[in-house]
């Protein structure tokens, strides 16, 4: 049964669990940092996430991703470049009382650190929101009950040389595939609000950092 992971009990539960890796890590040096928007979509416990534009330079253009980016020396700590690139490329302004804490960092290939923030922002109608054409190119939502279905995981295997590296989760079946390090950090995000719902049928390790 899915949890009500928006309850007030639930959100005081995961803010004791993150408290520690928050402090540790708000105000530290990253390269980037991810908002994860958790939302009611129609009354629906949903999570959302962008499509990134295909004219973006680089190599994670046309990719699912969540809202986020590059840290800017102005920002206050990585909460802060979190939530102002959610509302540079949605029009969606979440305060940081609504920020729940700090998810472990994941690491691009280039081992740059990327900084996953967990935020309630509620009921949301996404035709509400004001996307950045400039930055991305869709906007949609999975349900926390859709990602939790184990018929819509999956795992992609990566090999290096020619031998197995290390795998990564999928998600299948909604508008867009998830993949690479937004379904890592999905996985994370999961594994948090429904620690007796969500079995990874696989350990899913970090990327590695050489």
């Amino acid at each position: 049964m899915l949890p009500d992971c928006l309850s007030a009990e639930d959100e005081q539960r995961c803010r004791q669990l993150l408290a520690r890796t928050t402090a540790r890590l708000r105000s530290r040096p990253a390269a980037a940092a991810v908002l994860v928007p958790l939302c009611l979509v129609r009354g629906v416990p949903a999570l959302l996430y962008t499509l990134r534009s295909s004219r973006l330079v680089g190599r994670h253009k046309g990719e699912v991703s969540f809202p986020g980016g590059k840290c800017d020396p102005d920002d206050q700590d990585v909460i802060h470049t979190a939530l102002r690139e959610t509302q540079e490329e949605l029009g969606l302004e979440v305060s940081k009382e609504h920020v729940w804490g700090v998810l472990q960092p994941v690491y691009d290939r280039e081992k740059a650190t990327i900084i996953p923030v967990l935020a309630s922002v509620g009921p949301l109608d996404l035709q509400s929101l004001r996307p950045n054409p400039e930055e991305v190119d869709d906007v949609f939502e999975l349900s926390l009950a859709h990602l939790l279905q184990t018929q819509n995981q999956g795992y992609t295997h990566f090999c290096k040389g020619g031998h197995f590296s290390y795998t990564l989760p999928v998600f299948l079946h909604g508008p867009h595939r998830v993949w690479g390090l937004t379904a890592v950090i999905t996985e994370f995000t999961l594994k948090l609000l429904a620690p007796g719902t969500y079995q990874p049928s696989l350990a899913v390790p970090q990327l590695p950092k050489g």
